[in-house]
């Protein structure tokens, strides 16, 4: 089995296979991972990918008969990734905000990454306007839960106005990725958490 290194922050973690063969969709989806963030989902055409790997169209086509799909594929093993590292914050967080801290600190260290392009869930609707396509639609699933499951943590702290507040935690964690790729990366983890606190406190007092 494949194992990754993940983070919160949708960035580019790496795969890191061990010696047993790895399967040939699998060495697809790794090498389109790897040319879909760094160069982006409509530059990368199919034939850079089978050059990649190094196998034949046929080959190529057989586990993924359309780009498209391919490009779905991509994006749910990422929306996979970002689940599994939540489910990982809490189990490592002692309480709820420690939680926040801990995504923000990930989002943090991946925008310092070599190589960091923001969040590509965001790059991705960047590119595919059509809210109906296959590749919004992974998108879109993927924030409805990613933004479900905020509202689920301020719910367990009983914030008022979760709902709400669960939107403007997204918003920031959105400019965090975007900030991170224009401007000093190291800032955002601070700049993140602070800034959440101040929305969080400042719910409980509106």
């Amino acid at each position: 089995m494949t194992h990754t290194e993940t983070s919160p922050a949708g960035g580019a973690p790496a795969a890191v296979h061990p010696a047993t063969k790895v399967p040939m969709r699998e060495r697809i989806v790794d090498a389109a991972t790897e040319l879909f963030y760094a160069q982006g989902l409509r530059a990368v055409s199919a034939e850079k990918i089978i050059a990649q790997v190094g196998i034949t169209k046929v080959t190529f086509y057989r586990h993924f008969p359309t780009k498209d799909e391919l490009i779905v594929a991509y994006l749910e093993r990422r929306a996979e990734w970002e689940r599994d590292a939540i489910a990982g914050a809490r189990k490592a967080a002692g309480n709820i905000p420690d939680v926040f801290r801990i995504v923000a600190q990930a989002i943090g260290a991946e925008s310092c990454r070599p190589g960091f392009r923001g969040c590509p869930f965001i790059n991705a609707a960047a590119e595919y306007a059509d809210p109906d396509h296959p590749v919004r639609r992974v998108v879109d699933t993927h924030r409805r839960w990613f933004r479900q499951a905020i509202q689920d943590l301020l719910d367990e702290i009983e914030v008022e106005n979760s709902a709400r507040v669960a939107d403007e935690l997204v918003m920031l964690r959105d400019g965090a990725m975007v900030s991170g790729y224009l401007s000093d990366p190291a800032t955002v983890a601070d700049a993140l958490y602070n800034a959440g606190r101040a929305v969080i406190a400042f719910s409980s007092r509106s």
